[in-house]
């Protein structure tokens, strides 16, 4: 049966998010580390890539029994995450920032800020000063994952472990500077619906448990 499942919801950013656009150039007088934004509205984006790999990172911390390499990752992992012979059941998309009406409505017209960040030379004790550009709290982003249905006896298990990730992800950081303080993320109103297959409703049993997992996810605010 070839059916596919959205999964929606709302990221919403608790503290400072960085996640960097790359590269070692940056013009006088701009920040030395800017976020990622989108081409075509200049607007800060989460990459799908970000969060897929946040997310394994996380689940594989809980389900291997040793730290290994992604291709040696446990089984039910590389069924739900890829791996270098299995394509993924997930298709995570970007997420470019979708409150900034909200935003302007508060006065708040840029959607990131400027940290100034320190490094200081333990020998020397010279500061090495840095600016860091970050995606503001309260900023929020549409969240789309597409499941790719496999096997109709693991779909559930597998929504039970994506929540896992998403719960564990709540706890944790996106981005980078996490241990200083940046990232904290929360994930809302989850929910999944069939957007294709399932015509005759034959897997709607599976589809509520899917929801249910997905509705602790919501109710474990952080």
């Amino acid at each position: 049966m070839f059916s596919k499942i959205l999964i929606s919801g709302e990221l919403e950013v608790v503290t400072g998010l960085h996640i960097g656009a790359g590269g070692d150039y940056a013009a006088i007088g701009a920040a030395d580390s800017p976020v990622t934004r989108d081409a075509v509205t200049g607007l800060p984006m989460i990459p799908g890539s970000s969060l897929k790999g946040k997310l394994r990172t996380l689940i594989a911390k809980k389900y291997n029994p040793t730290v290994v390499k992604h291709d040696q990752d446990a089984p039910e992992i590389k069924s739900l995450f890829g791996g270098m012979k299995s394509p993924s059941k997930l298709i995570f998309s970007d997420m470019i920032i979708s409150n900034m009406g909200e935003l302007k409505r508060n006065n708040i017209y840029t959607p990131t800020e400027i940290k100034f960040e320190n490094t200081i030379n333990r020998l020397s004790a010279v500061a090495n000063p840095r600016q860091i550009e970050r995606v503001i709290r309260q900023s929020k982003f549409d969240l789309e994952i597409i499941y790719n249905v496999d096997e109709e006896k693991d779909i559930v298990a597998d929504f039970k472990m994506l929540a896992d990730g998403i719960r564990l992800l709540k706890y944790d950081y996106l981005g980078g500077n996490g241990s200083r303080g940046y990232g904290k993320v929360n994930i809302h109103n989850l929910s999944a619906e069939f957007v294709i297959g399932n015509d005759d409703g034959e897997l709607d049993d599976i589809l509520d448990e899917c929801n249910k997992a997905l509705r602790e996810v919501n109710a474990d605010e952080v």
